[in-house]
C-alpha cells in the first residue's frame, strides 16, 4: 500500500468535504429523477427552506446548535483517541441537570438562571460521560461499547425519572412542570424580528464560543498537548510522564460537558421543560458532523450548518413537494453521511495527484 500523500489543510478540511458533499447530491438527485421529479427544483426549494427566509433561517442555526455541541463532544474526544459514540445519552442525563435547577430557580430572570442551567447541564454531562472514561482508563473496557450502552440506560433511566418522578399530578403528557418564560433561555427572536417565531436562541452564541474554546484547547493548551500525544502514541505519551488514565477521564468529562449544552438549547430554551427523547437523535448526527469536519472546530461549525440545512430544508421539501417523501429526504441525508464519513476519502486519491506536489513542494521550502 502506498503512503499517504498529505494535502494542504485547506484542501483537507474544505474542499475534500465539499466535494463529497456535492457528489452525494449528484446520486440523491438521480433518486429524485427516478420518482419523477425536478432535482433542481428540488434543491432551491431545500435552499430556499433553509436559507431564504427568516424563519427557515432560525430553525437552521437552531438545529446546527444541537449539532456543534455533539461534533464538538465526538471530536475532542476523537483527538484523544476516543470514540464517544454517547453525546445522545450523554445531552438526555444532562436535561435533567438543566430542568432542576431551571425549576429550583424558576421565576428568576434569565441572566441569573441560564449560567445555573450551562453549569447544570454541563455537570450532568460531563458526570454521565466520566464513567465510560473511568472503565477505559482504569477497567480496560472498549470506549465505543460503553457509551453505546450509555445510550440505552440513559434512556431507560430518563424515561422512568420523567414518566414517574418529575412528571406533575394533573399532566396527562410524560413531561416535567414548565419554566416560566422569564427564567427560560431568551429566543433571538427577541432582539431580532428576522427570526419571527423560530426557536433559534441565545445558545447558538454559546456554541460559537464552544468552537473557539475547543480549538484553544487542543492546539494552544498543555492538556490539549497531552491529549493529542495520547492520540497519536499511547506508550509514547506515557513514556512522557502523561498520565493517560487521568487525560481520558478528563477529556470524556468535557465531551460530556459539551454535549450537555444540546440540553441548554432544548430544555431550557426551545421546549421550556423536559419531556421524553428532546434530544431527537442530534448526538448521533453529531458523530457525522464530527467527521465529515475532520475534528477541527471550523470543519465542525461547516458541517454542523449543513445539516441543519438538510433538515430544515428537508422538512420545506417534503412540504413543498409532496412527491418526495419523508424517506427520501433521509435517503438523501443518509448519502450525505455516506460520503462524508465511511466514504470519505474516496475522493482523496485524485486530489492527491492535484494538490500533494505542490504541499511536499511548500513543505521542503519550509
Amino acid at each position: 500500500m502506498s503512503a499517504r500523500v498529505p494535502l494542504p489543510r485547506w484542501v483537507d478540511i474544505a474542499l475534500l468535504p465539499l466535494l463529497n458533499v456535492v457528489l452525494a447530491f449528484l446520486i440523491g438527485g438521480i433518486v429524485v429523477v427516478m420518482v419523477g421529479q425536478n432535482p433542481l427544483e428540488a434543491v432551491g426549494i431545500m435552499l430556499y427552506g433553509a436559507f431564504g427566509y427568516g424563519s427557515g433561517f432560525g430553525y437552521t442555526l437552531y438545529y446546527t446548535t444541537d449539532f456543534i455541541f455533539a461534533g464538538l463532544a465526538v471530536s475532542l474526544a476523537y483527538h484523544a483517541g476516543l470514540f464517544n459514540i454517547g453525546p445522545e445519552g450523554q445531552a438526555y442525563v444532562a436535561g435533567l441537570g438543566v430542568i432542576l435547577v431551571a425549576l429550583g430557580l424558576n421565576g428568576q430572570p434569565w441572566f441569573l438562571t441560564v449560567p445555573a442551567m450551562v453549569v447544570a447541564g454541563a455537570v450532568f454531562g460531563a458526570a454521565w460521560a466520566f464513567i465510560p472514561g473511568y472503565l477505559q482508563a482504569k477497567r480496560g473496557s472498549h470506549i465505543v461499547i460503553t457509551t453505546i450502552l450509555f445510550n440505552f440506560i440513559a434512556v431507560s433511566m430518563m424515561g422512568y425519572i420523567i414518566s414517574k418522578i418529575l412528571k406533575p399530578a394533573n399532566v396527562g403528557s410524560d413531561e416535567s412542570a414548565p419554566i416560566d418564560a422569564v427564567s427560560r433561555v431568551p429566543q433571538l427572536r427577541l432582539f431580532w424580528e428576522l427570526f419571527k417565531n423560530s426557536p433559534v436562541n441565545i445558545s447558538f452564541f454559546l456554541a460559537l464560543i464552544a468552537l473557539v474554546a475547543v480549538y484553544w484547547l487542543i492546539w494552544h493548551s498543555k492538556f490539549g498537548f497531552a491529549m493529542r500525544a495520547l492520540g497519536h502514541n499511547p506508550t509514547a505519551a506515557r513514556y512522557a510522564g502523561i498520565s493517560n488514565a487521568k487525560v481520558i477521564m478528563i477529556t470524556m468529562a468535557l465531551a460530556g460537558a459539551l454535549a450537555g449544552m444540546v440540553a441548554v438549547n432544548n430544555v431550557g430554551g426551545v421546549q421550556g421543560r423536559l419531556i421524553l427523547n428532546f434530544v431527537s437523535g442530534a448526538g448521533f448526527v453529531g458523530v457525522a458532523v464530527a467527521f465529515m469536519g475532520k475534528g477541527h472546530p471550523i470543519g465542525v461549525a461547516l458541517s454542523a450548518l449543513l445539516f441543519g440545512a438538510l433538515y430544515q430544508g428537508g422538512q420545506e421539501l417534503a412540504f413543498s413537494m409532496p412527491g418526495i417523501t419523508r424517506e427520501m429526504i433521509v435517503t438523501i441525508q443518509a448519502l450525505v453521511i455516506l460520503f462524508t464519513g465511511a466514504m470519505g476519502d474516496m475522493l482523496r486519491p485524485p486530489l492527491e495527484r492535484i494538490f500533494g506536489p505542490r504541499a511536499q513542494a511548500s513543505a521542503g521550502d519550509a
